[in-house]
């Protein structure tokens, strides 16, 4: 029997800010193994505490999610950095039907309330983050997603450059599954591992690949994988932000990560904001680094192994 959730705690709130209690359950979605927020039956947390995400629609439904998931009375602290939502969350909160204690500390907004008896726009919050069917991209997607409502300029470089490829490969970072649909476009390919660190894209990577050859996980890509090995090729457009900062840490790292699953003469195809200084990790884990294309601020490379 599964046991019922009392505290959730969303993302990673600093630990000076926010006092977690030790019998919280993790509910982002970019923290692997997490609980669904969703999933939290209206009515029965005693308290939730958020670091609340910078995107409005995906902010708002958070929110909302956590205020129906309250009981009558149950409180909840919300925060996040000023300039990345914190300044906008106490108005958001009161136009949820809250009474809102508001206060800042170390750059960051943190508002606590409890839940009213009659919380407003729930349901509305909900519908505006949450998955949806976006005709321009004509796939099932999510605000919060990385580019969720368009085809952003790397991938469409890469999507332009991409030969037909063939044998086992996996794709890093597969967020909606936009380049893993062209790939399976090649009837060469045998299979195809779809990775992502956020569970909203993975649920929707799910929906948009329906091909037997492809398999999803979620997971994230700097934990060893034992179930990835001598792999052909590697298609990747790596995240180079953190909680919002910039960290090229993070692209060398899918980087070093494809060249340990490849195996010898296996090939890397790899898109990147032209400013990021990804030659040479790539030139020190691969054999040969071909610059394959260049345009809108963006590189494509390929790198064999």
């Amino acid at each position: 029997m599964t046991v019922p959730i009392r505290h959730a705690v969303y993302g990673l709130p600093p630990a000076d800010l926010a006092d977690i209690p030790e019998e919280a359950v993790q509910v982002s979605p970019l923290i692997p193994g997490s609980a669904r927020l969703e999933d939290v039956p209206p009515g029965t947390l005693a308290g939730a505490t958020l670091l609340a995400p910078p995107g409005t629609m995906e902010r708002r439904y958070v929110l909302a999610l956590a205020l129906r998931g309250l009981e009558p009375g149950g409180t909840l602290l919300a925060l996040a950095p000023k300039d990345r939502g914190g300044a906008r969350l106490a108005k958001e909160l009161a136009g949820l039907g809250c009474t809102v204690a508001d206060a800042p500390r170390r750059h960051h907004r943190i508002c606590t309330t409890i839940r009213p008896a009659a919380p407003e726009g729930l349901e509305a919050a909900t519908a505006e983050g949450g998955p949806r069917h976006v005709d321009n991209l004509a796939l099932c997607t999510q605000p919060g997603i990385f580019s969720w409502d368009r085809l952003d300029p790397g991938s469409a470089l890469l999507l332009a450059s991409l030969p037909a490829l063939k044998g086992v490969g996996a794709d890093f970072g597969c967020g909606l599954g936009i380049l893993a649909r062209a790939v399976l476009a090649s009837s060469a390919v045998t299979g195809l591992g779809l990775i992502d660190i956020d569970r909203r894209a993975v649920e929707m990577a799910r929906r948009n690949v329906g091909d037997p050859r492809a398999t999803v996980r979620w997971a994230d890509i700097r934990a060893a994988d034992p179930t990835l090995a001598r792999l052909d090729f590697v298609v990747t457009n790596p995240p180079f932000h953190d909680g919002g900062a910039e960290d090229q840490a993070l692209g060398k790292v899918f980087i070093a990560r494809a060249a340990e699953v490849l195996r010898p003469g296996g090939t890397l195809w790899l898109t990147a904001n032209a400013h990021l200084p990804y030659e040479a990790p790539l030139r020190a884990a691969f054999r040969h680094v071909t610059p394959v294309a260049s345009a809108s601020g963006y590189k494509v490379y390929e790198a064999r192994k």
